[in-house]
């Protein structure tokens, strides 16, 4: 049977699902709940302390400044040993950001991250998700 510019099939039968959805959705919630209270002009820190303290306020598990790797390096947040969470307080993300939050992927082994800069005057949580064979 042809198939007419007016027919349309928007039934999938294995739709795209998001790594951790529902995950990410409560942490995006936690990050527009410190932004909104501390404003975009912070220290890290600072914007990780009421994160962890909103983490514990809805019981949402994690790790804070765990180190990793052989390196030493340290992340901010590990949440439900599901989702890797990188904070930043400066005036634009690099790309060397997105490869550091690359090499925290790699070396924990988890499938994602969210990376998000508490100094825009609206935060724009960005996902990362984790490159198999990835060489820098």
């Amino acid at each position: 049977m042809p198939m007419h510019t007016d027919d349309t099939d928007n039934t999938d039968s294995h739709p795209n699902e998001l790594i951790h959805e529902h995950l990410t959705f409560l942490i995006r919630g936690v990050l527009y709940n410190t932004h909104n209270e501390l404003g975009p002009y912070a220290k890290e820190k600072q914007y990780g302390d009421v994160i962890a303290r909103i983490f514990n306020e809805k019981g949402i598990k994690f790790k804070r400044e765990q180190r990793i790797g052989e390196l030493g390096n340290t992340i901010d947040f590990n949440v439900e040993d599901k989702v890797l969470l990188e904070l930043k307080a400066k005036r634009i993300i690099t790309k060397e950001d997105y490869f550091q939050t690359q090499r925290y992927l790699q070396e924990t082994g988890l499938r994602l991250a969210l990376l998000v800069n508490f100094r825009d005057k609206y935060i724009k949580p960005k996902r990362i998700v984790k490159i198999d064979n990835w060489k820098r």
